[in-house]
């Protein structure tokens, strides 16, 4: 793994003409904000050594590398999942690869089901911790060269940036709401049982992403701020038949609003 890490980013530096300082990750159907990115450089996944490639609809597969809200990001627009087939050292990869190229602080997006009966669809929901229903990526091998054995994860989410997005919310005055993340591994919704289950255990939300990249990004250091948009309700009396397309849709919508805290957020790292 240290070798393809090594070479993955020798071969992402080659093409690029300044080193990031901030990495992003787009979730399903919010790859708009990298269209606000200035100075943009672009490589298609495909075209990276040891990268995987996005399969899913709204994940369109490039890295972005650019300037947004005065700092120099490198965003991923589409990310990997466990249900595409790919194992939890691949779909965590490219967190290994940006903290070797040199990122200081995570931001993570995705698009999940409300099941906090206070939500309402489009709310933006800042995570501050999870519930892993997933394989945790870091069975296996450690190499001390990537982390601690046993990581601590007291502060999976940084309550610095949650400070400083709260903050920023209110400058810009935009609604947020807080809570608990559970990662399941999909691809299916959820069951009215399942959704009633994540409740009970302490979910506020749930998605098929983030925690995996989240726990590699804690083992390698890294501090994260990751953020919901409630794209559909697991609430008694409020379930509906979902599908991938209305996820998206619904993300699109408060795409924007989640963009300019961002922005503003990184304006004033």
């Amino acid at each position: 793994m240290l070798e393809k890490i090594k070479e993955t980013t020798s071969f992402i530096q080659s093409k690029i003409t300044a080193t990031p300082e901030v990495g992003i990750i787009l979730g399903t159907g919010l790859g708009g904000l990298v269209e606000h990115i200035e100075n943009k450089q672009a490589i298609e996944y495909k075209d990276i050594p040891n990268f995987p490639v996005s399969t899913v609809e709204g994940h369109s597969g490039r890295l972005i590398f650019g300037t947004l809200g005065g700092m120099r990001v490198m965003a991923m627009q589409g990310r990997f999942h466990y249900y595409e087939g790919y194992n939890m050292q691949k779909v965590t990869f490219p967190v290994r690869v940006m903290k070797e190229i040199g990122i200081k602080q995570l931001f993570v997006s995705n698009a999940s089901g409300g099941v906090n009966p206070h939500f309402a669809i489009g709310d933006l929901m800042l995570i501050t911790d999870h519930i892993n229903l997933m394989p945790n990526p870091l069975l296996g091998k450690n190499y001390k060269e990537l982390g601690v054995r046993f990581p601590d994860m007291s502060e999976a989410y940084s309550k610095e940036l949650i400070s400083l997005a709260e903050k920023t919310a209110n400058q810009l005055n935009i609604k947020l709401q807080k809570g608990v993340y559970v990662g399941t591994t999909g691809p299916t919704f959820e069951t009215p049982a399942e959704y009633k289950y994540f409740r009970i255990i302490g979910g506020d939300t749930v998605g098929m992403s983030t925690v995996p990249e989240v726990i590699v990004a804690g083992h390698a250091g890294i501090p994260v701020f990751a953020i919901s948009i409630i794209t559909d309700l697991g609430v008694e009396g409020k379930i509906v038949e979902v599908s991938h397309e209305e996820v998206q849709k619904e993300g699109a919508k408060a795409e924007v609003i989640m963009t300019n805290l961002i922005k503003e957020m990184l304006k004033q790292l």
